[in-house]
């Protein structure tokens, strides 16, 4: 039985991986049927999500920024809802530390930050290179901290899997450092986040060499362009991609997969938990 902590509550599955289920409250989005609200949050609940990650703006190749009010008015009622209904783990997909104490305060478990708390994202300059990556906030881990959420730190730029594994377990380092419990630190390489196909590839295969296996690795491919790369299909139609690509991560070490498509996650994790 796999067993994590997601902010102060203990999840268990008989499954090899949780399934985080992905509301995008958003207009822009890059797969259009993950946009919606508390009927998608309370259907991918009914479908048997471990997790639900909660986005209020897009963080897509080309996508508008929003304001922390904006970001905040549209995840809130999500949030609110779901608690009424539900006590699942609750992920927040945001960069914005206010964001995510309204949502913490609103019944939120789980910080998924693209920047690994530096509150900006890093991205690739024009000749490929990474940009500079912005120092964390103190701040945002010392909040952490003392309330025992639990966070999702993300690589965001091109890098090989050592690259990003160093990157990774230095800010594991910081979040420590500021009394963050280790149990409560999730790690994301960040597949298609400036990376080349080359890379994203890599560290699909290779999720237990980050941060040498000590932190569960989280594995965000659903409907990426990489899968499309492999495949040659459009976003809705990268499912079966999405599926095989995602079973070989947790076979090869990931504890999370991050999906849009749930019951179709859960069926193949039942057969992989069925076949190991």
């Amino acid at each position: 039985m796999l067993q994590l902590k997601f902010g102060l509550k203990r999840a268990a599955t008989e499954r090899p991986a949780f399934v985080m289920g992905i509301v995008n409250v958003t207009p822009d989005s890059f797969y259009p049927d993950s946009r919606g609200g508390v009927d998608r949050a309370l259907r991918l609940i009914e479908e048997g999500a471990d997790i639900l990650d909660i986005g209020g703006e897009s963080t897509r190749p080309g996508y508008t920024p929003v304001t922390a009010e904006e970001e905040i008015s549209r995840i809130m009622p999500v949030i609110e809802a779901v608690r009424r209904e539900s006590s699942i783990p609750i992920s927040i997909d945001t960069n914005k530390f206010t964001v995510f104490r309204a949502a913490f305060a609103a019944g939120a478990d789980i910080w998924n930050d693209v920047t690994a708390l530096s509150g900006t994202q890093t991205v690739a300059n024009s000749d490929g290179t990474a940009a500079a990556a912005a120092e964390p906030s103190i701040e945002a881990a010392e909040y952490i901290a003392k309330t025992g959420a639990s966070v999702i730190l993300m690589h965001t730029g091109p890098g090989s899997i050592e690259e990003v594994s160093n990157f990774l377990g230095q800010r594991v380092v910081f979040c420590v450092s500021n009394g963050v419990s280790s149990d409560k630190i999730i790690v994301d390489p960040g597949i298609g986040f400036g990376k080349t196909t080359e890379q994203n590839l890599a560290l699909i295969k290779e999720p237990a060499a980050l941060c040498g296996n000590r932190y569960p690795v989280l594995m965000a491919l659903s409907r990426k362009r990489c899968i499309g790369d492999m495949t040659g299909r459009a976003a809705e139609e990268r499912l079966a991609g999405t599926l095989a690509a995602d079973m070989i991560s947790v076979q090869k070490g990931a504890k999370i997969i991050r999906v849009h498509d749930v019951s179709s996650a859960i069926d193949t994790l039942n057969v992989m938990k069925f076949l190991r």
